[in-house]
């Protein structure tokens, strides 16, 4: 029945900027050391991206709209029944992706409000108390071992899709098409360039913002004492 288009041109950059920037930020992260300026760059840069994200869920095509991902987490009788026809995240993988960005959020809110008050300080963790900063430190570190078992989960998932069911799910994130697999499937629609400059201009925006408000925050330093020349 020929193929469809389904991953549009923004959302698949997305994708691999995405596992790409949280895979070094993992790295980093646990090498520590002076890698921690880093795995913070990486942190701002997963910021924007999930902020990218979040908007073009609202303006993209439509298998990157929010309304069809939290549609499929509704379907999961008729996937279990093997009754699944639409085009897009099965109900797998909607929850997937919802479980994957809720986690990488709440791995970068903690992250900037995070300090080991030896190789790394958040931008904004002087916008909390001590106590505050050390508790979500510590849920930072141990939700790490979660982030990758989700993970593992997902490439688990991936290889068994394209092995056993013989749907090549990497090469429909490359190329943005896959096999049309029913009649009612259609191609995707909407996206435009227009939207999509904009959600990467908020996102600019909401990185810019988290310095600014980070700069402001530092203390200025005490003016140097006058030199006596007798």
């Amino acid at each position: 029945m020929g193929h469809i288009k389904l991953w549009d041109a923004p959302l698949r950059i997305f994708h691999w900027l995405f596992a790409a920037s949280v895979t070094a930020a993992i790295v980093t992260g646990w090498i520590g050391g002076n890698l921690m300026v880093w795995h913070g760059r990486l942190g701002l840069l997963v910021l924007g991206l999930l902020v990218s994200r979040l908007l073009w869920g609202f303006v993209g095509s439509t298998y990157a709209r929010w309304s069809r991902i939290l549609a499929a987490t509704l379907g999961v009788r008729d996937y279990l029944q093997d009754n699944w026809r639409e085009a897009g995240h099965n109900p797998l993988g909607a929850f997937s992706v919802l479980a994957m960005l809720g986690l990488v959020g709440f791995q970068v809110v903690s992250g900037l409000l995070a300090t080991d008050d030896i190789a790394f300080q958040g931008p904004l963790y002087a916008l909390v108390d001590s106590a505050t900063s050390d508790w979500l430190s510590g849920l930072h570190r141990q939700t790490r071992s979660l982030l990758l078992a989700l993970i593992g989960f997902d490439l688990t998932a991936i290889g068994w899709y394209g092995l056993v069911r013989r749907k090549p799910l990497v090469r429909a994130m490359i190329g943005g098409r896959a096999r049309r697999e029913h009649p009612a499937q259609h191609d995707a629609r909407g996206g435009s360039l227009l939207a999509a400059a904009l959600a990467v201009i908020v996102a600019l925006g909401s990185v810019w913002a988290v310095q600014s408000v980070a700069e402001r925050m530092q203390p200025v330093p005490a003016a140097a004492a006058p030199s006596l020349d007798w």
